[in-house]
């Protein structure tokens, strides 16, 4: 540690060398902020110093009471490739639970409904008037029971209401079968994916520290008359996602 190195970062250094070296393993509980104050010779507020810059890592996370434990990653992989298809909603593998059978994790996923009016964005976005209402479905998705995405879809209300897709449980195929079984032929699929920090309340929901970053993709569903008919805003811990593409050469 040189001079004008704080005391923090050699403490941070020396527990992320000690989870390299497999010294705490992934759910692994590491020394206590006593412990390590004796160890170093520091204060509290230093020690507490080294955890935060750990978990701005993505390395540990803090279970309050009981003490702070190297983070369990689960791997998703998100394979573009079919996941949007018909024959996936047929099977009830896609999107997230396709990307759950091909990491081999178990999903879960918290589902907040409510009605909203689109404002002058969204109602662009959807070609729709501002004021019209729209559903929102806002979902916070776990792999093996840890926060990695949260989603928030937004259609027109015209075509929700009374539909399987304003309720918790969609059914087989989710909300892309229900919105074909009510007339909407779907045609294709726009995303944009960008990075940057997580805001306080994503860090909040995904369990990791303010400015992590996360990655933010934005889906339109459009149907066979060009019409949009879903945004789909989607934000996922950085450190936890790989998104794989699968193009044709021709």
């Amino acid at each position: 540690m040189t001079p004008e190195e704080p005391p923090y970062r050699r403490i941070a250094a020396d527990l992320r060398q000690a989870v390299e070296r497999g010294e705490y393993r992934p759910g692994q509980q590491l020394p206590s902020g006593s412990a390590l104050m004796k160890r170093y010779g520091v204060a509290r507020q230093t020690v507490q110093n080294a955890f935060d810059a750990l978990r701005a890592e993505g390395l540990v996370t803090t279970q309050p009471g009981a003490g702070v434990f190297v983070r369990t990653k689960p791997a998703v992989t998100r394979l573009a490739r079919n996941r949007l298809s018909r024959a996936a909603r047929t099977a009830n593998q896609a999107t997230f639970l396709g990307d759950a059978a091909a990491s081999g994790f178990t999903a879960s996923v918290e589902v907040e409904i409510r009605i909203e009016t689109a404002d002058e964005h969204l109602a662009d976005a959807l070609h729709i008037e501002a004021g019209d209402e729209i559903l929102v479905r806002r979902r916070t998705m776990r792999a093996d029971g840890e926060p990695v995405q949260l989603a928030t879809s937004r259609l027109p209300r015209r075509l929700t209401a009374g539909t399987a897709i304003e309720q918790e449980n969609t059914g087989p195929g989710g909300i892309y079968s229900r919105l074909e079984e009510a007339g909407v032929r779907l045609d294709h699929f726009v995303e944009r994916v960008l990075t940057r920090p997580a805001t306080v309340d994503e860090a909040a929901l995904l369990n990791v520290a303010a400015g992590a970053p996360v990655l933010v993709v934005r889906r339109v569903a459009i149907d066979e008359s060009g019409t949009p008919v879903e945004v789909n805003d989607m934000t996922m811990v950085g450190d936890r996602y790989e998104l794989v593409y699968e193009l044709a050469a021709d």
